[in-house]
């Protein structure tokens, strides 16, 4: 899965427009990531990359870059 692909999957969890995330966008300045976003980023990383997404490591993310690169 490419870059593209990847922040389509996170634009449909975060529920905003296509091309509304940039990789260098800060999570804290994104209005819709709030608590329901970080459940479903649980959600949607576990269904489709396999991983488990601890609270510990959605604190770490500071930006999406951060979360593209937990969904390698």
């Amino acid at each position: 899965m490419n870059e593209k692909e990847k922040l389509a999957l996170l634009e449909e969890t975060f529920d905003v427009d296509e091309g509304a995330l940039s990789p260098e966008m800060e999570l804290d300045g994104i209005e819709e990531y709030d608590s329901m976003t970080k459940l479903s980023l649980i959600v949607m990383v576990e269904e489709e990359f396999g991983k488990k997404l601890t609270g510990a490591e959605i604190k770490a993310f500071k930006t999406v870059q951060d979360i593209l690169n937990y969904m390698q």
